[in-house]
């Protein structure tokens, strides 16, 4: 857990000179003395317990680290993330759920995804503020390709079964400037089903740098996985970034789609997106984002509940 408390130290104990007189006397005089004359010591908060049983939501956010994004625009994304969690409508979101508190934690993903943040819970505005901080001090996270489909299939093995604390929902928040070239859509979309079996929802954060744009034709592959893009054009998906997360990488209960009009609106993107999950999803006519598909209403509905049958 990222700790928010400050350095903490132990004075000695020394006499005074003053006729005899303990020290603690006269500690509780200079006190007194200060009080008086308007000088505060330094604040000391009351420490909240190391553990929650209760969280209102597990929140995993899950950040596009691929050949894509540079150093500027991984730098916007930390920075995107960091402002969210200060954002006092977040913090109040948080501390005024049910148990007033939430599971925090970010995965890195290209070829491969690696646990930038681990587990934290947030249960109080120094708590984001520190995470905020931890977030921004975090080292360069890098890779080729965009493997969406391996780092969900991992989450089940990995962060799923670690959570300090039972949630009373768990939302995996995946942004990303393009589709999988690692693998098929519908492997994708198989590890999403998968995730959506275990009560997860995933909801999208696409991130449009051109709107309008086909998804695929042309893309940058990983080697020995382009044959589904050899077809004839009239053959192929014609479908943006944003409705190809809609239909590959959204699903689960109240889950939804909120693009970013570029690296530059991410952070705008990532708060309003975070005060929708922690609360609990939007309202049923916008769980599916501004385009509609056939399968939205089957993929966003579910009658499960996370048990936290998975939490060591």
């Amino acid at each position: 857990m990222i700790s928010s408390g400050g350095d903490r130290r132990q004075a000695g104990r020394p006499t005074s000179r003053a006729a005899g007189r303990p020290a603690t006397l006269l500690g509780l005089l200079l006190v007194v003395a200060a009080l008086a004359c308007g000088v505060s010591g330094p604040a000391t908060a009351e420490p909240r317990p190391v553990k929650l049983d209760r969280v209102d939501v597990a929140l995993v956010v899950a950040v596009d680290v691929s050949q894509s994004v540079d150093d500027e625009r991984y730098r916007l994304q930390m920075e995107g993330i960091a402002e969210a969690l200060e954002d006092p409508g977040v913090i109040g979101t948080i501390t005024g759920g049910t148990h007033g508190a939430i599971l925090f934690a970010m995965v890195a993903w290209a070829d491969r995804s690696e646990t930038a943040v681990p587990w934290t819970i947030i249960a109080s505005r120094d708590d984001a503020i520190a995470v905020a901080s931890y977030v921004r001090g975090l080292r360069r996270y890098g890779g080729e390709f965009t493997c969406l489909a391996r780092m969900l299939d991992r989450l089940p093995e990995g962060l799923l079964v670690e959570m300090p604390a039972k949630p009373d929902r768990v939302v995996i928040d995946v942004s990303g400037d393009g589709i999988d070239n690692c693998n098929s859509p519908s492997s994708v979309a198989a590890a999403r089903d998968a995730l959506v079996a275990r009560a997860v929802s995933v909801n999208g954060l696409p991130i449009v740098e051109e709107p309008g744009r086909v998804m695929g034709n042309g893309a940058y592959r990983k080697p020995g996985n382009a044959m589904d893009y050899l077809r004839p054009l009239e053959e192929q998906e014609q479908l943006t970034l944003d409705e190809w997360y809609q239909t590959y990488v959204m699903g689960g209960e109240g889950a939804f789609i909120l693009a970013a009009n570029g690296y530059a609106d991410f952070a705008r993107a990532m708060r309003q997106k975070f005060v929708t999950e922690i609360a609990g999803g939007p309202a049923d006519g916008q769980r599916c984002g501004a385009t509609q598909n056939r399968n939205c209403s089957e993929r966003t509905r579910s009658s499960k509940l996370w048990s936290g049958s998975h939490i060591r």
